[in-house]
């Protein structure tokens, strides 16, 4: 690598970073984390232990946000150093060339942020998983998945939590709802709506056949509570049930489980995490809110197919990735092509590889 080249990817690192530095509104996060800072050095800061652990996640957020970018700008201020070095000695060219291969790969990784662009792609997620026909096999391939899903979350800095659980009647689940935060919690997970198809000898089988198990991934985004979405009273059936999952000592005592109808759709959402009936409704008229968004966006983009002439595929309806455990291992996505032999990786949560691709793919 000539001097000349070092020079030139110095300004183009500069320049993307800067690009990234807007797209990620790192001045709004600064400006936010020192609003915080500020109000958790007030002496009476720590009176509301509850109030005050919320600050301490908002701050907590925050940092997650902003830490991948300061890593970044950290190998960028490592690589000029090198750069000003080769100017003054050429030995240390091979070292640049290194530097700029392993620097340039992390701003492209990085850089996949500046793809979720959409209206809500920052927003917080909730995320269902439900499982398909074929009893206990689909009950446990759904119970993996939310394992996989949720080792990733917890690569990824996301929180998440267990909004709504249906065990399954022998083993797995038969659905679970999930609420995920986290910066661009919903962009990425919008990249995994769609049917996960299994293939493995089943351990629920005494005579160790194959079978094929499908579960459907699908995500909403959290909506903000200033936008208008108008939910009619006499369109709900609101049941209350007793909770069934752990949730605390008196979570199993009361009806404090909500399920909430929309008629006009057949849309239904429920939710039991919380000890008060009051909670648990909110909870659930914030997941219709998405739901029901989510379904006139569907619509519109149906009508505007139509009206073109366009095939429109939608993501969530259709087979996105299929994972072969037997006779061989492979895991596919049936949309990007990418693919690997590594499965247990994949089901431990390393799901990167393929988000990336298929953000990459709808980049345009």
């Amino acid at each position: 690598m000539l001097i000349e080249e070092i020079k030139a990817h110095c300004q183009d690192a500069d320049s993307r970073l800067a690009r990234l530095y807007d797209f990620l509104k790192i001045d709004d996060y600064k400006k936010k984390m020192a609003d915080i800072e500020a109000t958790m050095s007030r002496n009476d800061f720590w009176d509301d232990k509850e109030k005050a652990q919320e600050t301490v996640q908002q701050l907590s957020a925050c940092k997650a946000a902003t830490e991948p970018f300061y890593k970044l700008k950290a190998v960028v201020d490592d690589f000029h150093a090198t750069a000003e070095l080769a100017e003054e000695d050429e030995s240390f060219l091979t070292e640049a060339d290194g530097a700029w291969a392993d620097l340039s790969e992390q701003l492209d990784k990085l850089e996949l942020v500046s793809f979720l662009s959409g209206k809500f792609d920052r927003n917080n997620c909730f995320f269902f998983i439900h499982a398909g026909a074929g009893g206990t096999e689909s009950c446990d391939w759904a119970s993996i998945l939310m394992r996989m899903y949720r080792r990733w979350f917890e690569r990824r800095g996301f929180k998440d939590e267990v909004i709504d659980m249906q065990p399954g009647d022998e083993a797995g689940i038969k659905s679970v709802t999930l609420r995920v935060e986290g910066e661009f919690a919903y962009g990425y997970l919008k990249a995994e709506r769609g049917i996960h198809r299994l293939v493995r000898i089943s351990p629920f089988d005494s005579n160790a056949r194959r079978h094929t198990s499908f579960a459907s991934a699908d995500a909403f985004p959290e909506l903000s509570e200033d936008l208008d979405i108008e939910i009619d009273e006499k369109d709900l059936k609101i049941d209350t049930y007793r909770a069934s999952g752990a949730g605390g000592q008196y979570v199993n005592r009361t009806d404090s489980a909500v399920r909430i109808t929309h008629l006009p759709t057949g849309i239904v959402v429920s939710c039991q995490m919380e000890r008060s009936q009051h909670k648990n409704r909110a909870m659930c008229y914030r997941m219709l809110q998405a739901r029901l968004y989510e379904k006139a966006e569907e619509e519109r983009r149906k009508e505007a197919a139509a009206i073109t002439g366009e095939k429109s595929d939608i993501a969530w309806g259709n087979q996105i990735r299929s994972y072969v455990l037997q006779p061989y291992q492979l895991i596919k996505d049936l949309r990007t092509d990418y693919e690997t032999g590594n499965v247990n990786a994949v089901l431990d949560g390393d799901l990167d590889p393929f988000v990336e691709a298929y953000l990459r793919m709808n980049k345009n």
